[in-house]
């Protein structure tokens, strides 16, 4: 039976999350279609800018990061996906910032009405694309490869121009002394951006992330509303979290 063209993509993709290199050959084989299908995909792959054709192979590009966080955890950050989307309502306009986990909170909005989706985030985008009940805006800005979001002053004076209900972050690490953090100063504008135009901050994040630093500080996590985590937090994070006077949901 032909695997269809979207089935051999996310296979190749897979794939190349965990190798970082791929063979014509050794995906002719794997999929059991021709080298000829098989270099049509990876050139349309390539075009989308996910990986960079070789000689007989292919290598990933800086998208590799993404795949592999998406990769990460997948469960947790399903389960927080799912608590999160169960806070917006009907007709609700929220913003979703750059992250695997916060991409996933789209997936999990079937059957809501009228929501409109601020973002700066192309997986976010990616998602909601699927569903005509959403509304989606995608902020402008520089192409951020790694985190697959748009960020700089561009991104920023869009964001001053809308006022949301909800907004929800992902983090590169977080923790009750050290605060929200993230790995590169454009993203952390975002993020404080974000919380400045929205009635409640929500921080989404697995319980990997606890205790972690990522290179910039964003805000003390007294600046939000309330984190979703998973129950693998330790159970001291978990009573420095139930202390700390935000709310916390633990899926």
């Amino acid at each position: 039976m032909t695997i269809e063209r979207t089935e051999r993509e996310s296979y190749i993709l897979g794939q190349l999350a965990r190798d970082g290199f791929l063979t014509v050959s050794g995906l002719s084989r794997n999929l059991k279609v021709s080298e000829v299908t098989i270099r049509t995909d990876l050139r349309n792959l390539e075009e989308r800018g996910v990986l960079v054709r070789t000689h007989g192979g292919a290598e990933a590009t800086g998208y590799r990061t993404v795949l592999e966080r998406q990769l990460q955890h997948a469960g947790e950050k399903d389960r927080i996906a799912a608590a999160a989307a169960e806070l917006v309502r009907d007709f609700d306009h929220i913003m979703i910032e750059a992250g695997t986990t916060c991409a996933q909170i789209v997936t999990h909005l079937s059957g809501r009405k009228g929501v409109q989706i601020l973002t700066n985030s192309t997986l976010v985008l990616r998602q909601a694309r699927l569903n005509p009940a959403l509304t989606v805006i995608l902020v402008g800005g520089a192409f951020h490869r790694p985190s697959e979001s748009l960020v700089g002053p561009v991104t920023l004076r869009n964001l001053a121009d809308f006022n949301v209900r909800l907004a929800f972050f992902g983090t590169d690490g977080f923790s009750v002394a050290g605060g929200l953090t993230t790995g590169f100063a454009e993203g952390a504008d975002v993020i404080r951006a974000m919380q400045a135009r929205a009635v409640e901050s929500w921080l989404v994040a697995d319980s990997a992330k606890y205790d972690q630093a990522g290179f910039v500080a964003v805000s003390d996590l007294g600046a939000l509303t309330g984190v979703i985590t998973d129950v693998g937090l330790p159970a001291d994070a978990q009573s420095d979290l139930n202390s700390s006077g935000l709310e916390v949901r633990y899926v």
